[in-house]
């Protein structure tokens, strides 16, 4: 049995996916899939997504092989559908997360608290006083109050200083601006943790979600180096653990960037004895593992111009246009009114407009986008749609984005 075989065998036993149905898929097979699903949705076609767990286990193996020297610590924040949270489990991942909640819902799955990192640098005491409760002993700070805030309620917590990354310009979505200690805080920091009798063990930064400069690894660990050795001049324990967070993707960008940090790593951490080096993906497992089907609830057509009605949108799953900047796309499904030629292959396409369920204007998905003569009933499907969709949406209007279902499925890339 191979080690894909091996991995996939791990993931449909584990918690949030045993016991569900896990359909395999053949290599053409993601059509018919979607086919059986929309054929049993003749009376209620709600939205739902595929969870391909063929995908996670893919990206898992191109991880190790790419950062071998990286754990990752999967961002929950992301996309906290327990079947992924399950898989990645499995797997060997451990987490990331920034609340309560998220740490209730991966301790849940049986995954040990030290397997956890709360890595959110401003945390409500009762969320703090939980994490203690239940073991989670290691998190991240960036400001004095914090480490006042610790000492008071989890005097054992194990901690690492927050601190901004020099360039994150070419993030999707910066977090400098509200994370990270400056360079002349560190030292300060530093110190009010040694007064205070907390253990600093290491560094954590974040060059921002989906980066798209990979030289801002570099910089970042060059910075998190000098860090290291303010800590040693002060007479600190010797630091142990490096958290270089998120921003990765699953394209082709992230060879790049597993260049640009295992280059850095060695440059400036070439004989550090004992350091564990983590990492905070979130985006890099979850966005293509998930795709997002739709039904066309309305349409109207003016001139050339077709404009089109979904039940999910803004409000929903694409509220990552609003607050992750992403640029999404789609194919149609006409098993309705095309069912000899479902995917439209070489159908005329119209100009199109395409709007969410609610009655806000602001609630519009695509603009000029080229799509076939489609009906009300056929479906609109949309690739990668796993990071901060549903995990961000709402219920406005009465939508609940809560209530979308997932269908497991696995791809085999043999």
């Amino acid at each position: 049995m191979g080690s894909y075989s091996r991995s996939l065998q791990t993931v449909l036993g584990a918690p949030g996916v045993r016991g569900k149905r896990v359909t395999a898929l053949s290599k053409d097979g993601f059509t018919d899939f979607i086919q059986s699903i929309v054929t049993k949705k003749q009376d209620v076609k709600d939205p739902f997504y595929v969870l391909d767990l063929g995908e996670v286990v893919s990206l898992m193996d191109k991880w190790t092989r790419s950062l071998p020297t990286v754990r990752p610590f999967y961002a929950v924040k992301c996309n906290p559908e327990p079947a992924l949270l399950g898989a990645l489990a499995a797997l060997g991942s451990n987490f990331d997360c920034a609340s309560r909640a998220e740490i209730e819902s991966v301790l849940a799955l049986g995954v040990s608290p030290d397997r956890i990192v709360y890595a959110n640098p401003c945390k409500a005491e009762s969320h703090l006083k939980y994490a203690a409760s239940v073991g989670v002993n290691l998190t991240t700070f960036d400001s004095r109050d914090e480490v006042d805030k610790i000492r008071k309620w989890h005097p054992k917590c194990v901690l690492l200083i927050r601190v901004k990354a020099p360039d994150d310009s070419g993030a999707r979505c910066p977090l400098g601006p509200k994370y990270g200690a400056l360079p002349e805080e560190v030292t300060p920091l530093l110190q009010a943790a040694q007064a205070a009798r907390l253990n600093v063990t290491g560094v954590s930064f974040h060059i921002g979600s989906g980066a798209t400069h990979s030289r801002a690894y570099r910089g970042a660990i060059a910075a998190a180096k000098s860090v290291f050795e303010a800590a040693s001049r002060l007479g600190m324990p010797r630091m142990r653990v490096l958290n270089i967070g998120g921003g990765f993707t699953a394209g082709s960008q992230f060879g790049e960037a597993a260049s640009a940090v295992n280059s850095a790593l060695q440059a400036y951490f070439p004989n550090e004895p004992g350091l564990t080096v983590i990492a905070e993906p979130g985006r890099f497992f979850a966005e293509s593992a998930f795709t997002l089907a739709t039904n066309i609830i309305g349409k109207r057509v003016r001139g050339e111009l077709r404009e089109y009605w979904i039940n999910d949108g803004i409000y929903g799953s694409m509220n990552c246009i609003l607050y992750d900047h992403a640029t999404i796309t789609c194919t149609p499904f006409a098993c309705t009114s095309n069912r000899a030629n479902p995917t439209c292959r070489g159908a005329r396409t119209y100009r199109s407009t395409v709007f969410g369920p609610t009655c806000d204007a602001l609630d519009t998905v695509l603009t000029g986008h080229l799509l076939p003569e489609l009906e009300v009933s056929d479906w609109l499907v949309f690739p990668k749609m796993g990071a901060y969709t549903a995990a961000a949406g709402s219920n406005f209007n009465g939508f609940s984005t809560s209530a979308i279902s997932t269908h497991l499925a696995y791809s085999n890339p043999c």
